[in-house]
This record gives C-alpha cells, sequence and structure tokens, in this order.
C-alpha cells in the first residue's frame, strides 16, 4: 500500500474494510451507512444532508 493511498488513515486496520452500520438520516430519512455504531441520542446524516450541519471551515477549531 501507498503511504499516499486514499484509503490510509493511519489506524492498526491496515486498509481493511470498516464494519457499516446502516441508518436513516435524521433530515431526509434515506437508508444509509455509516462507519459507526449510531448513537439514537445523537442525530446522523447522509452524506448529501452532512455539509448543511458542518461548521464551515474557517471557523473550525482543531
Amino acid at each position: 500500500m501507498a503511504f499516499n493511498d486514499r484509503n490510509f488513515r493511519g489506524n492498526s486496520n491496515f486498509g481493511a474494510p470498516r464494519e457499516m452500520h446502516k441508518t436513516k438520516c435524521s433530515d431526509c430519512g434515506v437508508e444509509t451507512e455509516v462507519p459507526f455504531k449510531p448513537d439514537p441520542e445523537r442525530p446522523v446524516y447522509c452524506r448529501d444532508c452532512l455539509p448543511n450541519h458542518r461548521t464551515p471551515r474557517e471557523n473550525r477549531r482543531y
């Protein structure tokens, strides 16, 4: 695997496929998959709705 490979995240999985979990988007209701176990107390958004809930980059803290 090349160091600049898109799937390289610096974790110990070394490119192993992530376990995906099916859920529904809290905005539009479409079924989507996320790489984490959704918490019923927190909203989950699909790829299309997520940008609507993110803070613009210039204002984000690291």
